[in-house]
């Protein structure tokens, strides 16, 4: 089915030499977006220079606190007791990783999320470049209704089993990354590839460790950022191109995004940022996929001349925020 879907044009016969050699396809399940935020299963996929499967491998990992949002992930405290610890299993990470581009969809969180555990273990991750799935879709101009994985999937005729589980989201990217890749190639489209940098310095705060009671959180209970406090931060204007976000920033998302809009949210209101539920004149920045959509805020901010970024952008923005300014 997948084959029938590539043409002949997405086959080359020449390979553009600048590619990369080798691939590793990546996803990870988490107990959160926070930068205290946990890793609780991994999954890899390598693939060769053309995008085939060279092998896969996949492990649960214990967070030693809550494991989150159960019902996304279905990993609950109890399944993660008697996994083993992220240092445990990093030997075996960082050789599924060395020498290859880290490919993920969405690819900033899952990078932050494995330079994260890796400083926590006092490690370096054996990778110097990453790949977002939901940047090469745009750079081929695929038609895709939203920037989700299960739309990227179905674009290419691949079928999920199992969303949020960390070993199927990887066969399903690594699935519809070969025809993507393949594409590009065909076209000689310029990868995006971004520089992956690792963490030198970590501390972490103290975070519940994980409870029997945990694995009965439901939405509308385990997260205390759903009721969340005023900002602390002034407004310190809207969001200028090429300029880092800055705390006290109001940020409004409009539309489908690739991650649960709460968790997405949160993450925000992390970095310090304000998340307006409407569009004014005082918006900082939208956040949208679909920036031709016609949604209100899509057309309050076209009328405000609000800027409007992409989930991918957002994400890039997110990991240096500006302190705010004192006084």
């Amino acid at each position: 089915m997948l084959e029938d879907q590539t043409t002949a044009a997405s086959s080359p016969t020449t390979w553009p030499s600048v590619y990369p050699q080798g691939y590793a396809v990546v996803d990870v399940e988490t107990t959160g977006l926070a930068r205290d935020d946990r890793i609780i299963s991994a999954a890899v996929y390598r693939l060769d220079a053309r995008g085939e499967v060279e092998d896969h491998w996949y492990t649960l990992v214990n967070p030693e606190r809550d494991p989150g949002p159960v019902w996304i992930h279905g990993l609950t405290s109890e399944a993660l007791e008697g996994a083993p610890l992220f240092q445990d299993i990093a030997d075996e990470f960082s050789a599924r990783l060395d020498g290859r581009v880290l490919v993920a969809h969405n690819a900033v969180f899952d990078w932050q999320m494995i330079a994260r555990e890796y400083a926590r273990a006092e490690r370096v991750p054996p990778v110097s470049q990453r790949l977002c799935t939901i940047l090469l879709s745009k750079e081929l101009g695929l038609p895709l209704p939203n920037h989700k994985l299960e739309s990227l999937a179905a674009h290419f005729g691949v079928v999920q089993q199992r969303a949020h589980h960390a070993l199927d989201d990887a066969r399903v990217l690594a699935e519809a990354f070969r025809p993507s890749l393949r594409a590009a190639a065909a076209r000689s489209v310029r990868l995006p590839l971004h520089e992956c940098r690792p963490l030198t310095e970590w501390t972490d705060r103290a975070v519940p460790r994980q409870s029997a009671g945990y694995g009965s959180y439901r939405p509308t209970s385990w997260r205390p950022a759903r009721k969340r406090p005023a900002c602390p931060y002034p407004n310190p204007g809207r969001y200028e191109d090429g300029k880092p976000l800055r705390q006290g920033m109001r940020i409004a998302f409009s539309g489908d995004t690739s991650i649960e809009r709460d968790l997405l949210e949160d993450r925000a209101v992390e970095a310090g940022l304000h998340v307006a539920t409407s569009i004014s004149r005082l918006t900082s920045l939208l956040v949208t996929n679909d920036p031709e959509s016609g949604t209100s805020k899509v057309v309050k901010a076209r009328q405000f001349g609000t800027p409007v970024v992409d989930e991918a952008a957002f994400g890039q923005l997110l990991r240096d925020v500006e302190p705010a300014s004192e006084g």
